[in-house]
């Protein structure tokens, strides 16, 4: 059955994640705004006059890199365009999901809508002829240093050649197969449309926005399960109360929410004058991680809405750009992997409280009394395991070191390596949430307590999958289970309904993806 698909224009302006949920999800169908393509027109007549004066234009009248002194002659122009698209398609690995492809491609009309990248408007309808088609090319992953895609977006620009991979309707082919299936052509790649197609960071600016918004909901899981363990551990929630009078917004804002959803828990309290930090600092930690995916959010954001290209055209010429280095979004994103890091760490030390036995009579590894088992222990080491990968993943590496193309690009950020990192930091953390959810299940049986609200629905989670442990038995599947459904858009969907917090929630759309899901459901599109 075809999807019914609604409409997004672009215009040049920046997207925002709900644009991006919909365009990657393919429920969405991009179109060029009017007044876009007008600037896209007004653009390319300026770089046609620019090389019909002679005037050497980079990468469209040129070659590229090390090669930018070698001139074609206008007989040259078509081979080598076609061929500079075609050599950049080196990418190997893994590919990206087919949403950080399709909001790669419209992130490219995007920012060519803004007037100042100079290609035609027929490269602008390629790219949208693919999108409406359904032809998605196949982008590996690896195959940039982070200061414009090319070994990435030329694997996009290929595809528009009719060479190369891509997946129609599902079914993974040959680029012309796809084209034939779905009865579109091949484009002539004209001078400046071929350097258009490879020199700029749309690949990154989608995945990255994507990994951000995975990590907003990874965080939103950690911290009800911080909640949960805190009141397992029978914490004070005073800290929560003070920190929205003397701390700063966001940690204000957390400590409400954390106020908020334990309210309908009849909340033990066996703090005598001070908790643990890990217990006290809740709202500072994630207060100090959601300003700063806040912040990360924002900037890429902006990306989308901006020329990253070399040549760009401003003040009426053809000029030479820096502006593929997306450092802005690099290190900010590193301070991100940090943050998650120290996110990991106040989750693990709460692991730690719960099986130590020192707090209100808990027993060693969270085994019932009277009862002959190992219990908890070896899995808070996995949970220890879990923080050590975390933290090792926040070493910056945007400041390395790397000269190519004979010293004509000797600057990098890395961004897609920085993503990937930070994507297996998601994984992680998903998991420790699931260990924290567990055992803080185990605490709340061994003592009886009746919790309420968003711990309700944590512990109902973990009730699901793992029954409450008296015997020593294989643990791997269950962990796995809970973090899955923890993980899942119903339950994301769930707690932000029983437990908002509003303006984190709605900047990165969470829980949307559910919610058109259930659009797409047969029932509703024969409504």
């Amino acid at each position: 059955m075809d999807r019914q698909t609604s409409g997004i224009e672009l215009s040049g302006q920046p997207l925002t994640y709900s644009d991006l949920i919909r365009i990657g999800a393919g429920v969405a169908t991009p179109t060029a705004a009017d007044s876009g393509m007008v600037r896209v027109r007004k653009a390319r007549l300026i770089v046609e006059e620019a090389i019909a004066s002679g005037m050497p234009v980079y990468g469209a009248t040129t070659g590229v890199g090390a090669m930018k002194d070698v001139e074609w002659s206008p007989e040259d122009l078509d081979a080598f365009n076609l061929g500079l698209v075609r050599a950049h398609h080196f990418g190997t690995g893994a590919p990206f999901s087919m949403s950080v492809v399709r909001n790669a491609m419209a992130i490219r009309v995007n920012t060519a809508l803004t007037g100042q990248v100079g290609c035609t408007p027929q490269l602008i309808e390629a790219y949208l002829k693919l999108l409406e088609a359904d032809v998605i090319p196949v982008v590996r992953r690896t195959g940039s240093i982070g200061c414009a895609d090319i070994g990435l977006m030329g694997q996009i620009g290929a595809v528009l050649t009719g060479v190369g991979e891509a997946v129609h309707r599902g079914r993974r082919m040959q680029a012309a197969d796809a084209f034939a299936a779905a009865g579109i052509e091949a484009i002539r790649m004209a001078p400046r449309d071929s350097l258009a197609s490879l020199s700029v960071n749309a690949v990154s600016f989608a995945a990255a926005a994507e990994a951000t918004r995975n990590a907003a909901a990874s965080i939103r899981i950690l911290l009800a399960t911080g909640m949960m363990a805190s009141g397992a551990l029978g914490a004070s929630r005073d800290p929560w109360r003070s920190v929205r009078h003397v701390g700063t917004p966001r940690e204000a804002l957390i400590g409400a929410w954390l106020c908020n959803a334990s309210d309908e828990w009849n909340w033990p309290v066996a703090t005598h004058i001070q908790d643990p930090l890990s217990l006290r600092m809740v709202a500072q930690v994630f207060g100090a991680v959601i300003e700063n995916l806040l912040s990360t959010g924002h900037k890429i954001l902006a990306a989308t809405g901006r020329s990253d290209d070399n040549p760009v055209v401003v003040e009426g010429t053809v000029m030479t750009s820096g502006g593929s280095l997306p450092l802005d979004v690099t290190i900010l994103l590193e301070s991100a992997a940090l943050c998650m890091a120290h996110a990991a760490r106040n989750a693990f030390n709460r692991c730690v409280l719960l099986g130590n036995g020192h707090r209100r009579g808990l027993p060693v590894n969270l085994v019932p009394q009277g009862r002959i088992a190992t219990g908890f222990g070896p899995i808070i080491k996995l949970a220890g395991e879990i923080f050590s990968r975390v933290l090792s993943m926040s070493n910056p590496v945007s400041a390395q070191s790397l000269v190519v193309a004979a010293g004509m690009e000797d600057e990098a950020a890395f961004l897609p390596l920085v993503i990937e990192r930070f994507e297996r930091q998601m994984r992680a953390l998903k998991r420790l949430a699931a260990l924290e959810a567990l055992l803080s299940a185990q605490a709340i049986d061994i003592l009886g307590d009746k919790p309420g609200g968003v711990a309700s629905m944590l512990y109902d989670v973990v009730r699901r999958h793992a029954e409450f442990y008296v015997v020593d038995r294989p643990l791997s599947a269950e962990v796995e289970a809970i973090e899955e459904e923890l993980a899942s858009d119903a339950f994301i969907s769930e707690l932000i309904e029983q437990a908002p917090l509003v303006a984190y929630d709605d900047f990165f759309s969470l829980g949307s993806v559910q919610r058109i899901e259930k659009r797409l459901q047969p029932d509703a599109i024969s409504a």
